[in-house]
């Protein structure tokens, strides 16, 4: 394989040629070579979506000019339509602390096109980074990411399946089979009671998720490194709100603080609400 030198603060790095990663990530690679496995591509692709939301904002608020922020944004939507895109993010899952590794892996690789689109460099830090640190970037990418998963896949999902289940129940409303306890056959049972059970028990997942959709759609973005907003513009967290949510389509807003605890206290709620849902589909499949 063919191979160029970067430089950075901590010396020279043998990168392959045609990689659009740089220095940073390539020490990712390096250092961490765990499990082999990369983050989630919907990960990546909310990673990307909040690089090419902050230059939107940052042109915004004149911290960027149009020119560097259209060549940002050019090379965030060159990434989202690529067919090879999670080649360009190989950092394994298992790294550094806040995830600046991937963080800096999006900086690098969006820096290198935008710097095409711009005809001069593009910094990693310095312009796709822009009043941004790890430490909000990845909780909020979690965030948007768990959101647009569920408001596009899981939610849409679990209604058509709760209305199947209904309109098969009622299609079985004349039939009854016996029920079942300890192990026992038990007293008889409809099987459209026993079918519009499930859809009930599929409709509390449905409320809960939908409940912490909106803790999901708090975000950390602004925050910077201590959640005390240093070095990001004072108005750069609902900017960027307003921007990434004119992205996306799904309305989302700054945390009501940025403390780290409060925010990811709302990703324990939704990885137990999740599993739970997992476990009354698995138990409705028995």
């Amino acid at each position: 394989m063919s191979m160029r030198i970067e430089k950075d603060s901590m010396g020279e790095l043998e990168v392959p040629e045609k990689a659009l990663y740089g220095a940073q990530t390539q020490r990712a690679i390096n250092n961490f070579p765990i499990s082999g496995e990369p983050l989630p591509e919907a990960f990546i692709r909310s990673l990307i979506l909040i690089k090419a939301a902050a230059a939107r904002a940052n042109e915004s608020l004149e911290c960027l000019t149009p020119e560097m922020s259209k060549a940002i944004q050019q090379a965030c939507d060159e990434l989202l339509n690529a067919d090879n895109l999670m080649r360009h993010f190989p950092v394994d899952v298992f790294q550094t602390g806040s995830g600046t590794s991937s963080n800096m892996n999006a900086n690098e690789v969006i820096a290198t096109l935008a710097s095409a689109y711009h005809g001069s460099v593009v910094n990693p830090n310095d312009h796709v980074n822009y009043g941004q640190s790890s430490n909000d970037v990845i909780p909020s990418a979690i965030h948007v990411s768990a959101t647009l998963e569920l408001t596009g896949h899981l939610l849409p999902a679990l209604e058509h399946l709760k209305t199947a289940i209904l309109e098969k129940g009622d299609s079985l409303a004349g039939y009854t089979k016996t029920g079942r306890t300890h192990l026992m056959d038990a007293m008889p049972v409809r099987l459209d009671q026993t079918f519009h059970a499930w859809a009930a028990q599929l409709q509390d997942n449905i409320d809960n998720l939908t409940y912490l959709e909106n803790k999901t759609t708090q975000l950390a973005q602004g925050g910077t490194a201590v959640g005390t907003g240093i070095n990001a513009h004072p108005e750069f967290a609902i900017t960027f709100a307003k921007e990434l949510s004119d992205l996306t389509k799904v309305t989302f807003v700054p945390g009501k603080t940025f403390c780290p605890d409060r925010l990811s206290g709302h990703g324990s709620g939704f990885v137990w609400s999740i599993k739970g849902c997992g476990s009354h589909l698995y138990e409705n499949c028995q």
